[in-house]
């Protein structure tokens, strides 16, 4: 369900009644077994993979900042 149907590890554990943690290894497992199986990504799935790793790029420095201003404002007396 995970490898074939692109479904989410927690969404599908959930559904089975059983640890994401096991269902995760036993994804990872399969992936590294069959790794030459999967077909290369196509060019539109590149370009989407770099803009979410973009983006997730983005979230991380714009959290990071958010904690920093969090941190200076909680210390600083009032």
């Amino acid at each position: 369900m995970v490898v074939e149907n692109s479904r989410a590890i927690a969404v599908v554990a959930r559904e089975l009644g059983i640890s994401e943690t096991s269902l995760g290894n036993w994804v990872r497992a399969y992936r590294e077994k069959h790794a030459g199986e999967e077909p290369p990504l196509q060019i539109s799935e590149r370009a989407r993979l770099r803009e979410l790793e973009r983006k997730n790029r983005d979230l991380e420095m714009e959290n990071a900042f958010l904690k920093k201003a969090a941190a200076y404002f909680a210390r600083e007396p009032r």
